[in-house]
């Protein structure tokens, strides 16, 4: 991304991929979410791997073209919100732990969430080190009425060392029946998986006077570009008695004060088909060979029963 500028990327003409959704959700999930990519000119292979998760974990898909892919199994389970990253020749795989699955789907009735942020290496993506914690509860404001939650692990590189982004704390939509996160912030370290402080106080919180952030603030992926930063927000909002999430392109200069651009993907019907009709949820952006592309993941309808989560793409040529 540090190869273009703010500019180049406003001004690209994204479109939807015709064929969207490209992952369906597994029976019996009836989500799969959060696509965290690497393209083929970053991985050991020379081919796409995306990861995401479902009710059951993390789960590693590979592809020769980035369309069509193959399910390569989980990774990790009691775990959602992947992030993958290669440094140095080593991936490092990022992602929310929670508690064990029947607890976990406790917290629809009552039970607090717990989750933290957990990390497993690998040099091949085949074998995984035994996982390890990075971020556990250290502000006041990543816990309240509904638990603990630390979610939603973002890395960027900087010049002090890393940058890991995370949400945090826990807003109950009534619509979804689910909690959505309140809060982003993020915290630093010299080393890749270990070592982290967080910051006092979120970046981003809700606020009631801004319509596309009147709930909760989703998550934030941060990408450097040539002359600033961007942030890719899925703002979770109210808007006609009904909840909603969209993603919103923000400007920053040093990757913490973060403004407002303009709205980038919303919900919508595709076709015929209303499978991103009132979610648009987290995303993962690539560039490879001159075109930018989108990977995001999207629902339906807010009920908990009906509501079906699945991956689809947003792409644009420079």
């Amino acid at each position: 991304m540090k190869s273009i500028t703010f500019e180049q990327f406003n001004n690209a003409e994204f479109t939807l991929f015709e064929n969207n959704p490209v992952i369906m959700n597994p029976f019996p999930s009836g989500v799969i979410a959060d696509p965290s990519v690497l393209t083929p000119d970053e991985t050991h292979d020379g081919k796409w791997h995306l990861f995401c998760h479902t009710f059951y974990g993390v789960y590693h898909y590979s592809s020769y073209n980035g369309i069509n892919f193959r399910n390569e199994g989980k990774v990790v389970s009691r775990a959602m919100r992947p992030d993958i990253n290669r440094i140095n020749g080593r991936y490092y795989l990022f992602y929310e732990r929670i508690r064990p699955a029947l607890l976990a789907a406790a917290a629809m009735v009552g039970v607090k969430w717990h989750s933290e942020i957990w990390c497993t290496e690998s040099d091949d993506l085949v074998s995984w080190t035994r996982p390890v914690p990075v971020i556990k509860r250290s502000r006041p404001f990543e816990v309240d009425k509904h638990g603990q939650a630390i979610s939603n692990p973002f890395l960027i590189s900087t010049d002090e060392g890393y940058r890991l982004y995370y949400s945090c704390g826990q807003t109950f939509v009534p619509d979804c029946g689910f909690c959505e996160p309140t809060h982003i912030t993020f915290a630093e370290s010299r080393r890749i998986a270990n070592g982290y402080l967080s910051r006092t106080a979120p970046i981003i919180s809700p606020d009631k006077n801004v319509s596309y952030l009147n709930l909760g603030c989703g998550c934030i992926k941060v990408y450097k570009l040539k002359d600033c930063y961007i942030g890719l927000q899925n703002g979770i909002y109210e808007e006609n008695g009904k909840s909603h999430s969209a993603i919103m392109l923000l400007r920053s200069e040093d990757g913490v004060k973060f403004d407002f651009v303009r709205p980038f993907l919303v919900p919508q019907m595709q076709g015929d088909s209303n499978w991103m009709n009132q979610f648009v949820y987290a995303c993962s952006l690539t560039l490879y060979k001159g075109k930018l592309r989108l990977y995001f993941n999207a629902r339906n309808v807010a009920n908990n029963v009906q509501g079906r989560e699945r991956i689809g793409i947003y792409e644009a040529e420079l």
